[in-house]
């Protein structure tokens, strides 16, 4: 089996039928939660046998937590890492018409109820992290949760770190990055927003490359802005150059966004979120090819202002 090092599994998809995103493929069955686990735990197997060691996931994506602990009772390999996140609760009950889906607590009330589940995951549970991190929610400053989170990486050994989302990800990250416990720096990984569109962390790419933790990429897709479509024609240029990248490497666009992260970031684990064993494999051929440097320049300059990006992002729905 070859080792997939620079591409993980996000599980948003697998835990819960709805997510912002573009919706791209129309299905009429009705829902079936025992039919739902299955197609999860088999996409986890497939992801696993495909070569990816990295998994991510959180007790906000549904049961997709609980998938991730069931199905690695079944594993004995120590190269299998998982990431996970505490602060958001799935509300939405697998119901695609809930007013709404999640709701973000980052008290330490919620930290403590959360790990009581999320340590189930260890010894395979490596990196633990502040899910989206805001200045709304003052948990930057709450010295409770830093105490505690800090408790937790000493007891079980664990990298600290936090997600991030929002046009103001770098600001959030930069205050982040500045505390510190008993001397040392708390968070030492980071989970980002970056794609083709908004590439505004590269402002802080060397600080975290100097983390000790991984750098998880997310939404490498933009939440399906970056496949080919016609709701948005303003990213016709776009679209027309990375169907030419994808035919001169005979790929799917999927494979070229995700090419990109990984060429911008070597360092960085970048997050596929299929629905099927089909996307998985297309998200994965990013493996096969290197874009050059002139397609990485050519790229680039496609990218908005983040400001524009999250506007643009907050008219998606729940699909």
């Amino acid at each position: 089996m070859n080792i997939i090092k620079n591409i993980g599994l996000g599980t948003a998809a697998i835990g819960r039928p709805q997510y912002i995103n573009i919706k791209q493929e129309e299905t009429t069955a009705p829902f079936s939660l025992p039919k739902f686990k299955e197609k999860g735990l088999q996409i986890l197997e497939n992801a696993y046998q495909s070569g990816i060691k990295h998994f991510d996931t959180s007790p906000g994506y549904g049961i997709a937590e609980d998938l991730m602990i069931e199905w690695l009772k079944g594993k004995n390999d120590s190269s299998i890492e998982v990431s996970t996140k505490w602060g958001y609760t799935y509300t939405a009950n697998f119901d695609s018409n809930a007013d709404t889906h999640e709701v973000k607590e980052h008290s330490l009330e919620k930290l403590n109820e959360q790990w009581e589940i999320s340590k189930q995951l260890l010894p395979y549970l490596k990196v633990y992290q502040i899910h989206s991190a805001t200045f709304d929610s003052g948990v930057l400053q709450n010295e409770t949760v830093i105490q505690r989170l800090h408790q937790i990486r000493k007891e079980h050994n664990l990298i600290i770190g936090l997600s991030t989302t929002g046009s103001n990800q770098v600001e959030v990250l930069n205050e982040a990055l500045k505390i510190t416990f008993e001397g040392e720096k708390l968070f030492q990984s980071v989970q980002c927003t970056f794609n083709i569109l908004d590439q505004g962390i590269l402002k802080v790419k060397e600080q975290l490359e100097n983390l000790k933790g991984p750098i998880i990429i997310k939404e490498a897709l933009a939440n399906g802005r970056l496949i080919p479509n016609d709701s948005y024609f303003k990213y016709k240029k776009l679209y027309e150059f990375l169907n030419q990248l994808a035919q001169k490497y005979n790929v799917n666009a999927d494979a070229i966004a995700l090419r990109y992260c990984i060429d911008s970031f070597k360092k960085a684990i970048v997050l596929s979120g299929p629905t099927n064993n089909r996307h998985l494999q297309s998200n994965l051929k990013a493996t096969e090819l290197t874009l050059t440097n002139s397609e990485l320049e050519q790229l680039n300059a496609f990218g908005i202002e983040s400001e524009t990006y999250w506007t643009e992002r907050k008219q998606l729905q729940w699909n």
